[in-house]
């Protein structure tokens, strides 16, 4: 899903690079003096300069402070993370980082909730090779997209789990602990709803895929239906009640809030490594 092109002058990836270029030579700094101030690799550093990797969100708070650039690297970091992902699933994300209710069901852990070594392990999965700078590439823009769960208001956040998420585990017992952990601590949040369908829930017409309805504060909504490999944004508004509607039956076939949080706490304890 994740795509590089540091190349094309005209994005916003580009746009960042360039601007970091130019603040640093603006204050004077070498690589290395900045280096030293901010704690960070210079060759890290310089890379960022190039348009050769994507920061994470501290980067460029750091360097907003260094240059005193109130939040003009930040915002430019937010536009940018969004070139590292295919044009469909770029605009549903732009579309979800705008939503103010989110509903989702989802069969495994979600990007939103899922730790850095976690969000690791995962994107390091896949069968075809992939290097340590694409895979901190793609761990950098996964993260970056849980930055919208932070916003001011926040969004309204309901997440059915598949229990099938739940269960199946890291290899390493103390990433999947974390896991885990991160989850439940989700749950209490005021902005966030979290249930498991338990598999005794049985056949459902979501089965096979996610499902993320959103909605907006004009009041319009869309749907995002995702496969293994394949995804389909929706606009459609009979389509999107349609999604809607198997929705809330699943929500309906459940575990309630309670007993949601109690099963992952459950699994919580017996996940200590």
């Amino acid at each position: 899903m994740v795509e590089r092109n540091p190349e094309n002058e005209d994005s916003a990836r580009a746009v960042l690079a360039s601007e970091l270029r130019h603040l640093r030579r603006k204050s004077g700094r070498s690589l290395a003096q900045l280096a030293d101030e901010t704690n960070y690799d210079r060759t890290y550093l310089h890379r960022l300069e190039t348009g050769e990797r994507l920061s994470k969100l501290p980067v460029m708070e750091t360097l907003d402070r260094v240059y005193a650039t109130g939040e003009l690297l930040v915002r430019l970091w937010k536009l940018a993370r969004l070139d590292a992902f295919k044009d469909k699933y770029r605009l549903f994300m732009q579309l979800e980082a705008k939503a103010v209710i989110m509903h989702k069901y989802e069969v495994v852990v979600p990007g939103l909730l899922q730790t850095e070594e976690f969000a690791r392990l995962v994107l390091s999965s896949a069968p075809t090779p992939i290097s340590s700078d694409e895979l901190e590439e793609a761990v950098a823009a996964r993260l970056g997209r849980q930055e919208l769960l932070r916003r001011d208001p926040p969004p309204s956040v309901r997440l059915i789990l598949d229990e099938s998420a739940l269960r199946r585990p890291a290899l390493d017992p103390k990433v999947w602990h974390e896991q885990l952990t991160r989850i439940a601590d989700a749950a209490e949040a005021p902005n966030m709803a979290i249930q498991v369908l338990p598999f005794s829930a049985g056949v459902h017409d979501l089965m096979g895929g996610s499902l993320s309805l959103l909605w907006m504060a004009d009041g319009s909504s869309v749907a995002y239906r995702e496969g293994n490999r394949s995804g389909e944004l929706t606009e459609e508004a009979a389509e999107v009640t349609r999604f809607r509607l198997s929705y809330d039956r699943l929500r309906d076939m459940a575990l309630s809030l309670r007993d949601s949080a109690a099963f992952i706490g459950q699994l919580v304890e017996d996940s200590r490594p």
